[in-house]
């Protein structure tokens, strides 16, 4: 198999999954297990002793945390809305979803960076089609 059949076949089966490739696969494959991942995490909140019930809360806490960080190093690994492959602003600012489990549990850090990060990306791509508006006058 040559190296073009190769990639055919994987571009035919992100097609199919829906998820996409590279850094758009990462941050939806990051959303659908960080974000549902609340209602697992509350079963064993109660199935586990109470002693261990804080321990499995700053677990997933931290996931959230970590979650929102592989944002961030997407976000700065294509800074600019030109240099991005396309649907990856949308992905982006879906990292504000990571709000419910966080309000669901009461973790104030992520019920703060969540929406403040769509906000972030959504402004940060207004500036730059306002900037590239203006550069074409």
């Amino acid at each position: 198999m040559d190296l073009y059949s190769a990639q055919r076949i994987v571009e035919a089966e992100a097609a199919r999954t829906g998820l996409g490739t590279g850094p758009n696969r990462r941050l939806r494959l990051t959303l659908i297990i960080g974000m549902p991942l609340f209602l697992p995490v509350l079963a064993i909140m109660i199935l586990v002793p109470k002693s261990l019930m804080n321990d499995v809360l700053h677990v997933y806490e931290a996931g959230i945390v970590g979650c929102l960080l592989h944002y961030v190093w997407v976000f700065a690994k294509y800074p600019r809305h030109a240099g991005r492959p396309p649907c990856l602003t949308r992905d982006l600012a879906m990292g504000g979803g990571f709000f419910l489990p966080s309000l669901f549990f009461g973790f104030w850090p992520g019920m703060i960076a969540a929406p403040a990060w769509a906000l972030f990306v959504g402004i940060a791509y207004a500036v730059e089609l306002t900037r590239e508006h203006y550069a074409h006058r």
